[in-house]
């Protein structure tokens, strides 16, 4: 596969003609590991959430409480990563190596300065977000260590992030999608030794039915599980580096030099492409933040409710956004390589394929709720709250794949500031007023009738964008 990848954006670089075969090979083989890559890292939450799930309904609220603060935190670390990436795409579209490596290196700097100042805003709240968020004493200090060791472990997830982008960036999605299947499963080692404090291991598999060895373990809870996350980033992170300094074709830095100083042209690019994006993440994980404020006074059943029902529906959507990943390469070397015409052709196609993957994990969610949620939680009251909403959200990840994918496009032609501003509209405007109206009469299923009417509108306004044009000439003016 690695091969006719290799050879497949060759065309891209060279300006020689793709057909319709073609790229859409290239859209499936850079997809599939983006996919697998974006899968592993929910199902590392899914992990989280089921694993404290066992121990009762109070430490589930405790981690569902912070949900939302660890994705705006999460999303930030994205949007400046972001911002280097894709410019690392379009410099290898236009076969320019050394400026790629240069953006590299100047990335490293700026992320990292940008993920301390991050670090020091969480430890300076961490102790009374919980609290600010509507939770109580029952759950409320839990919450808080869960958040504090999350956010201590973010300068590793930002290298990790950093990392993967640069290598999806370049073309090599298989390489980062690996290593992140292999971190979920080291975050389910590490929970199973932090969370629990005694591990019962059968021996049956050595001939001895029905006999056990207890094993001891750290019985940390709640935040044995932002610990056991943490230490899988630190791995993961570990291995990515080496791999693209040494080893990855279009950035390994064997036998170049360069400075790491950011310079006021990358910045200033990696500003107007990460910014809006950052601004985007702040107000919509504040929209997220006003979302749990909405369903704290329905009760701490429907707190955890809300939170594993999104982290069940993840499962549902990140396959979009791994496709919306390879988008942003497609689309980025090629308008790199200045053949919009194709660029616009790969917008189309991986739209297509986001909206037919994310159809099928509806009917799927829809049919698979009860087991979904069984997995996560044993209380059933939280299950059968659960299943109504995820199946009120089956009917708009149609729409929700073509609002993901069509924004990855975008991001790839480096036109995020109005994309950006139309997913704000969209969820300020009509999630958050329709939910502020349903929740007082339909309870949680009125917050979640809510999204799924947003997430059919968002998806709507970003096809005809897409349509457009103005997103293609973007491009002329960002990389100019």
């Amino acid at each position: 596969m690695s091969n006719s990848r290799d050879s497949l954006l060759a065309l891209i670089r060279d300006g020689k003609p793709m057909t319709l075969r073609e790229q859409l090979r290239l859209t499936v083989e850079l997809s599939i590991p983006a996919i697998l890559a974006q899968l592993s890292s929910i199902i590392m939450q899914y992990i989280d959430a089921a694993m404290v799930g066992s121990l009762g309904a109070n430490d589930s609220a405790s981690i569902g409480l912070m949900a939302t603060s660890t994705w705006l935190f999460w999303g930030m670390c994205t949007a400046v990563a972001s911002g280097f990436s894709v410019q690392v795409a379009h410099k290898i579209g236009a076969a320019d190596k050394a400026g790629a490596q240069s953006v590299l290196r100047q990335s490293i700097l700026s992320c990292l300065a940008f993920t301390f100042v991050l670090v020091a805003i969480g430890l300076a709240i961490g102790n009374r977000l919980p609290y600010w968020l509507g939770g109580g004493e029952d759950i409320a200090p839990a919450a808080s260590a869960y958040f504090i060791i999350f956010v201590c472990s973010l300068p590793f997830f930002q290298m990790n992030f950093l990392a993967g982008a640069m290598l999806r960036c370049s073309g090599n999605t298989f390489f980062p999608g690996m290593v992140n299947v292999v971190m979920c499963g080291l975050d389910v080692l590490f929970n199973w030794l932090l969370i629990f404090p005694t591990h019962h291991i059968g021996l049956g598999f050595i001939g001895l039915d029905g006999c056990s060895i207890t094993v001891p373990g750290a019985g940390l809870g709640v935040p044995g599980a932002a610990l056991g996350t943490a230490l899988a980033y630190v791995v993961a992170a570990s291995v990515m580096w080496p791999y693209l300094w040494r080893k990855n074709k279009e950035l390994n830095m064997v036998g170049s030099s360069g400075s790491f100083r950011p310079k006021s042209t990358t910045l200033r690019r990696a500003l107007y492409i990460g910014g809006p994006m950052g601004g985007e993440h702040v107000l919509l994980c504040g929209a997220q933040v006003l979302t749990t404020v909405i369903v704290a006074p329905l009760g701490v059943m429907a707190i955890a409710a809300n939170a594993f029902a999104v982290t069940a529906e993840s499962l549902c959507y990140m396959p979009g956004y791994g496709i919306s990943e390879a988008a942003t390469v497609l689309v980025g070397q090629s308008l790199g390589a200045s053949r919009k015409k194709l660029a616009r052709s790969f917008g189309n196609i991986t739209v297509i394929l986001g909206i037919a993957v994310m159809t099928l994990m509806g009917v799927l969610m829809y049919v698979g709720a009860p087991l979904m949620m069984g997995i996560i939680s044993p209380v059933q009251e939280i299950i059968d709250l659960g299943v109504s909403v995820l199946r009120i959200e089956a009917y708009a990840e149609p729409m929700f794949a073509a609002s993901i994918v069509a924004y990855g496009v975008f991001v790839g032609a480096g036109d995020t500031l109005i994309p950006s501003g139309m997913n704000l509209g969209s969820i300020w405007g009509v999630r958050l007023t329709l939910a502020a109206v349903l929740s007082p009469i339909y309870g949680l299923q009125g917050v979640w009738f809510a999204m799924a009417a947003e997430l059919c509108f968002r998806g709507i306004i970003f096809l005809w964008r897409l349509k457009t044009n103005a997103w293609i000439n973007k491009s002329t003016t960002v990389f100019k």
